[in-house]
């Protein structure tokens, strides 16, 4: 099988690197050539052309940074739907819009081809060792032809139903780590100021019913200071917005929800929108005037697990 990569950034670069490493025959595409040129050193193809790249590849895989830049993608003249054909499989791995995916799914069905949406969920430093989780929609006998490669870019892969469905989950799992993201801040803040070592404090809440994969990792780069969650703040609100509206559609009167996107916009409003979104908790290291910090945490996160070939669960 051979695979088409569109996006090599953060994510779907690490996610190409994984395929790579389990020897399966890559072509890429990503609009920074010096990305492009290190692929290509380590033996994958590059073309220029996602209708290229969608001609010469059994499954194309797309993971980028908003509906509409995968929309262009996808749609436009030089385009992957040109290059579809009977039987080939994309599979978005984008965190998007459910409704969208299933749009664009229309139209890769009417080349004779078929859609799968792929998010993925862990963080960048899971990514890299191809530990990450994967949440799957479609087709099942199409997902369980790109098995095999699923199992190579992640540790857990979850057939989630019908296409969209994954997207809807994604967004739903990126709503709960906001808002866990939030509340950390404040119970940190809440330690601190109350005279507690930040590292016990750590400590205390991991080994607690308030701990979290959250907690686990963006605390880490929180109490180093660097922030570096390979996140930005950008993404989170691109993330709670697709979130929110499910919940208009839907005229669900949700509480939680708009009060964070308030908090995020604020965020980005005061930090920018490219930076990591951790840094939200700093709202609250401003407005009291100390700082979350603790001797022993990484400025950025690494995966200790070694990796672990993938499985459906």
């Amino acid at each position: 099988m051979k695979i088409g990569f569109i996006g090599l950034g953060n994510v779907g670069g690490k996610l190409a690197e994984s395929l790579l490493r389990n020897k399966f025959d890559i072509i890429v595409r990503d609009l920074d050539s010096n990305i492009t040129k290190k692929f290509s050193g380590q033996g994958a193809q590059v073309t220029n052309s996602p209708k290229d790249l969608a001609k010469k590849a059994d499954l194309i895989i797309t993971c980028l940074p908003s509906p509409e830049i995968c929309s262009k993608v996808m749609e436009s003249e030089d385009g992957i739907i040109k290059g579809l054909s009977k039987n080939k499989i994309w599979l978005e791995m984008s965190t998007t819009d459910s409704a969208e995916v299933k749009r664009i799914g229309s139209l890769v069905k009417a080349t004779g081809a078929i859609p799968l949406d792929g998010p993925v969920s862990g963080g960048c430093h899971r990514a890299a060792t191809g530990n990450i989780a994967i949440l799957v929609g479609g087709d099942k006998n199409a997902f369980n032809k790109i098995l095999p490669a699923l199992s190579a870019m992640g540790r857990k892969i979850l057939h989630t139903g019908e296409l969209g469905s994954a997207s809807v989950l994604k967004v739903i799992t990126n709503y709960l780590a906001s808002v866990n993201l939030v509340s950390i801040g404040e119970a940190l803040i809440v330690a601190k100021k109350t005279g507690m070592d930040l590292k016990i404090a750590y400590e205390a809440i991991k080994i607690s019913s308030g701990n979290s994969f959250v907690h686990e990792t963006e605390s880490q780069v929180i109490l180093n200071g660097s922030y570096n969650i390979s996140f930005t703040m950008e993404l989170v609100l691109k993330d709670m917005g697709l979130f929110n509206d499910l919940s208009i559609k839907n005229n669900i009167p949700l509480e939680l929800s708009p009060l964070v996107l308030k908090i995020f916009k604020d965020g980005q409003k005061k930090y920018g929108r490219r930076a990591w979104s951790s840094m939200i908790v700093k709202r609250l290291e401003d407005a009291c005037n100390i700082n979350l910090r603790a001797e022993g945490f990484p400025a950025e996160l690494n995966d200790s697990e070694p990796e672990e070939k993938g499985h459906q669960i």
